[in-house]
């Protein structure tokens, strides 16, 4: 089994902290949003993992070797391929045509998610979805009454279906996926104008192709600095139990740590009150603070603070009183 990763998007939304990282390499909970993101999906399936095909800009070398690396710890190949530009979901699988055969799974890398379910690799292909109160942001689906999908609708304006797609897909034919790929983009066919996946279900589903559904427990978004903030608080719930979650060389200097957190390898805290729900990133010092549900990157600064609702980026220097904040990297606030 194959996974294709699109991940060649800007990270608008997240800046400014993919101003200098791209928006899947965003730590939560002391690792990368889509290494969370490809652990869980090797974990489910009933077949190993053999190519991980990260669908990249041109993020450089140093993430690329991440990414690979990625791989690597789960005993699959890495691939890089590249979206030269943002032609639409459709377009970005393409870009890794060549790892788009037999069983495939496609998962979006903005997207985290709890199941406890096994891949039924027998079906034609599974869409992963929940059930939201607004589904209007969001691609849908209709069952019949076999539960077999009939309609993919994307970002419908009336109410047509509260079962969302989150991003998450198994085809049991790469080939033919590929197929109906490349016919959109040979007949120039979009919507909205770009080509999308789910023209390509739904031509799918024309042919015979049949797809059920599978919902998940929890399925939380990394799209904007809140939301990232609140799966890093998720994350850390379902990792509470686990060891490691504190590096051994944790200076606590006078200070207390509310579980759950992370807190990296050569991190100094003096005076200080962290969590519940916080990640710190290495060689990060902080003096003189309270800090709970924040995701702060390594190198920082903190001095004097009272934080919560926070991202801040690597090598920030924060001295003062502000409440909540979103910083980037290499950034000094004096208050």
């Amino acid at each position: 089994m194959n996974i294709i990763i699109p991940m060649a998007g800007m990270g608008k939304r997240m800046r400014p902290h993919t101003l200098t990282t791209p928006k899947p390499l965003l730590p939560v909970a002391g690792k990368p949003i889509v290494q969370h993101l490809a652990e869980g999906i090797a974990g489910m399936g009933n077949s190993k993992v053999e190519e991980i095909a990260f669908i990249v800009g041109h993020f450089g070398e140093a993430v690329e070797q991440q990414l690979l690396e990625i791989a690597r710890k789960l005993g699959a190949r890495g691939r890089i391929c590249y979206q030269e530009e943002p032609l639409g979901t459709a377009h970005a699988i393409l870009c890794a045509k060549e790892q788009l055969t037999g069983p495939v799974i496609v998962a979006l890398a903005d997207t985290l998610f709890y199941a406890d379910f096994n891949l039924d690799m027998n079906q034609d292909g599974i869409i992963w979805v929940q059930r939201i109160p607004d589904p209007s942001q969001f691609g849908v689906v209709k069952l019949d009454a076999e539960g077999l999908i009939t309609d993919f609708i994307e970002k419908p304006k009336d109410f047509i279906s509260d079962l969302a797609i989150i991003g998450i897909y198994y085809f049991a034919d790469g080939e033919n996926l590929r197929k109906e790929l490349q016919y959109l983009l040979d007949n120039d066919i979009k919507e909205k104008g770009e080509y999308q996946l789910t023209t390509a279900l739904e031509n799918m589903k024309k042919h015979g192709k049949r797809f059920r559904t599978a919902e998940v427990l929890e399925w939380l978004d990394c799209g904007n600095k809140d939301a990232t903030v609140f799966t890093n608080q998720r994350v850390l719930e379902h990792m509470k139990d686990e060891q490691g979650l504190i590096a051994p060389d944790v200076v606590l200097d006078n200070s207390v740590v509310i579980p759950p957190c992370f807190i990296a390898p050569g991190v100094v805290l003096k005076n200080s009150v962290i969590g519940p729900y916080v990640s710190i990133g290495a060689k990060t010092v902080i003096e003189d603070s309270v800090i709970s549900n924040a995701i702060l990157l390594n190198n920082g600064q903190l001095r004097h603070q009272l934080l919560c609702n926070t991202m801040t980026g690597q090598f920030v220097t924060l001295v003062g009183r502000p409440a909540e904040l979103s910083l980037g990297d290499y950034n000094t606030l004096v208050s």
